[in-house]
């Protein structure tokens, strides 16, 4: 009998975690089911990989495999310790391989058939979690809205087999979301299987493109445009917020172009009371086209003065 090394099978380390193994799975499985891939590898290397997740997907089973020890090598002749099927509970019979998969591998026959998966199933088990994406608008997410969701769910059946469907749900998004949150709906997510709970639905935050403003966490940032001279001599300028207020900001005299003013909590909300900041960039603009009168004034400008921006 060769000896099958699960964690191989998988891309994962000996060290992984359960959520780790659970994601992997999935991975392949989404990748080489053969109802989605018609290539010849694909439906040995989708059974391959269910048997590693229901050995390793399983918490005593894992166990009991770890119990071989680390280095042994897929493909290898492999024969069990004396006595090791006796310490690991007594397996033997018939393996899972679902309605027209063929069954699971004689080293898997050996040591987990008739105590692997058709026990396990005859157990509740809970669904499946779901991962969705949410776009929002700034404005959304600065205020907090509740809405309907539309999204397509892809699952695993209690065999291993993806399947999609669409699915919608009200959503409450609190003010605070911004990009990268992550929104967990308890019980939301795949049905569970003979009676087990239901799994969850993890709704991930993008944010739409704003016209205006760039999202840095809770922090804002935008660019202001001013005249040469509001540049020169200094000006009070008004600043349309996130919300639609108004708000005036001061350029001081002699700003230069690529300078920085921050208006503290005015970005977006954090939970609590808290906000983030606004940053404003400030970008001088000329007159283009200049009228006449502009380019005789800027002409006297520099006829008359002695500035060199060049001079270090």
């Amino acid at each position: 009998m060769k000896f099958k090394d699960y964690y191989n099978v998988l891309g994962v380390a000996r060290t992984a975690t359960a959520d780790d193994i659970k994601k992997a799975y999935r991975k392949l499985a989404r990748k080489y089911h053969p109802d989605v891939n018609k290539t010849p590898e694909a439906e040995e290397k989708f059974k391959e990989a269910t048997e590693a997740y229901e050995v390793l997907g399983d918490e005593t089973k894992r166990r009991r495999y770890d119990e071989l020890g680390a280095s042994w090598k897929g493909g290898q002749d492999f024969r069990p310790p004396p006595g090791w099927q006796q310490r690991s509970g007594g397996f033997g019979g018939e393996a899972f391989g679902g309605e027209g998969m063929g069954g699971f591998s004689d080293f898997f026959e050996a040591f987990f058939g008739g105590g692997g998966f058709q026990q396990q199933a005859a157990r509740p088990r809970r669904g499946s979690d779901h991962e969705a994406q949410i776009e929002l608008s700034l404005e959304e997410v600065a205020a907090g809205i509740r809405k309907t969701f539309q999204f397509t769910a892809t699952e695993l059946d209690e065999h291993g087999r993806p399947h999609q469907h669409q699915e919608s749900i009200q959503v409450t998004i609190p003010a605070g979301a911004t990009e990268g949150t992550r929104i967990r709906l308890a019980g939301k997510g795949g049905q569970g299987h003979r009676g087990g709970p239901a799994g969850d639905l993890f709704l991930n935050v993008k944010l739409r493109p704003h016209p205006r403003f760039t999202v840095h966490g809770h922090h804002l940032e935008m660019h202001l445009a001013i005249s040469p001279w509001e540049a020169a001599l200094g000006a009070r300028i008004p600043v349309m917020l996130l919300d639609g207020t108004k708000v005036m900001v001061t350029i001081s005299a002699g700003t230069q172009s690529g300078a920085k003013l921050r208006l503290k909590g005015k970005g977006l909300p954090v939970r609590g009371e808290a906000h983030g900041d606004l940053s404003i960039h400030i970008r001088i603009r000329v007159p283009d086209p200049l009228s006449e009168i502009e380019r005789k004034l800027f002409q006297q400008l520099a006829d008359s003065s002695s500035f060199n921006p060049r001079q270090v």
